[in-house]
């Protein structure tokens, strides 16, 4: 596979294939490259921040995703709000930062995942995350939801999950759907259930 010299956008979350991702830009930098991003029709890479902050030095994990902007606003207080969807995963081959202080990375695309249809044991996974998303408004009303496709209902679940960054990461770099599910399964089996009865 090619390799792509692509804007870098490091965050303290991670972005998962056909996830959505919002996000507030306040910084120069980012927002030009949103802007060209726009102009160009072409994605921007979110990579998570192993150590260090959003602002200021960070190293970064050497995973990431591709993110294709979907849609943009302006905010009460003037700031550019984002709001874009993961694509593909890439691994970072090297980097380097401009004068602005926007860093750019050479990735290596992995290539697209066949959808992988969701084995019956995990039928109520599926379920469970039809209804949690019903909740969380509108940042999944636009989505479609591919119930049926393991890698997809893995993804949503890793994303909502109270986990640390790192448990997150690794989510995103496990290539196989059914140990993703599995591992949700022994998270969400952590989490206490806080329905009524």
């Amino acid at each position: 596979m090619s390799e792509q010299d692509i804007p870098l956008f490091p965050l303290s979350t991670v972005l998962y294939p056909a996830g959505p991702l919002p996000l507030r830009l306040f910084e120069t930098r980012y927002t030009d490259m949103v802007s060209r991003c726009m102009r160009e029709s072409s994605p921007f890479a979110v990579v998570a921040i192993r150590e260090g902050r959003e602002v200021g030095p960070s190293l970064i994990y050497e995973m990431g995703t591709l993110a294709t902007i979907t849609d943009f606003y302006q905010g009460s207080d003037g700031l550019l709000g984002i709001t874009a969807v993961g694509q593909q995963r890439f691994d970072l081959i090297s980097e380097r930062t401009q004068a602005d202080g926007l860093r750019l990375g050479t990735v290596q695309l992995r290539q697209d995942v066949a959808a992988t249809p969701l084995p019956a044991r995990f039928a109520n996974l599926a379920q469970t995350l039809d209804h949690v998303l019903d909740d969380l408004g509108k940042l999944y009303e636009g989505l479609p939801r591919l119930l049926d496709d393991a890698d997809w209902v893995s993804h949503r679940f890793c994303e909502i999950l109270p986990m640390t960054l790192a448990q997150k990461q690794r989510c995103l770099e496990i290539e196989d759907a059914e140990e993703r599910l599995e591992l949700v399964k022994t998270v969400l089996s952590r989490v206490p259930d806080q329905r009524s009865d």
